[in-house]
């Protein structure tokens, strides 16, 4: 299935991730402070205000001129791909502005406060802390892993746009 407006699709999907991301940060900046635990379902899921210098579930806490480069380099290799493949299947285009707007998302509390703050918390499991931006990059990588395993073959693409035209019983190939 395609995106009728591809280019729509991605900065709406984009956007929305960005502002829930950070809107839900600023909240629980504003309303919880750091180290305290909220109990929205006792012994399943709390909200909790963990300020996060490292990467994904606190690995490598202090490396924030990686974690910045590599959020960087990201956003442009999706917008490098999105310039030279322009993508127009629906699933990558959503995958594609997941993982973009959680990349930002992350990004920003980086270049503004020298950290993410997380505070999704499934005690139950014993997850770590995350966020919504967390959530968008996971599941936009998930959706590409997936498209690439089980996808339509790059080549069948290819081989309808290259394939010989027939011209009164010729091909352009000469056959």
């Amino acid at each position: 299935m395609t995106a009728s407006r591809p280019l729509a699709t991605v900065g709406f999907v984009g956007a929305t991730v960005l502002l829930a991301d950070q809107l839900t940060k600023m909240l629980i900046r504003a309303w919880l402070d750091p180290s305290v635990s909220l109990s929205l379902i006792d012994g399943i899921f709390h909200i909790t205000h963990v300020r996060n210098t490292g990467a994904a579930f606190g690995l490598m806490p202090g490396a924030r001129p990686l974690f910045m480069a590599t959020s960087a380099a990201v956003l442009l290799g999706i917008a490098a791909y999105w310039w030279i493949i322009r993508p127009r299947a629906r699933w990558v285009v959503v995958a594609l502005a997941l993982l973009g707007g959680g990349a930002l998302g992350n990004l920003i509390d980086r270049l503004a406060f020298g950290r993410v703050t997380d505070f999704l918390d499934f005690v139950l499991i014993g997850w770590p802390v995350f966020n919504i931006a967390d959530v968008a990059i996971v599941t936009g990588v998930l959706m590409l892993i997936v498209w690439i395993l089980v996808g339509p073959e790059p080549h069948e693409h290819v081989r309808e746009s290259f394939e010989p035209t027939d011209h009164g019983g010729r091909t352009e190939a000469g056959s």
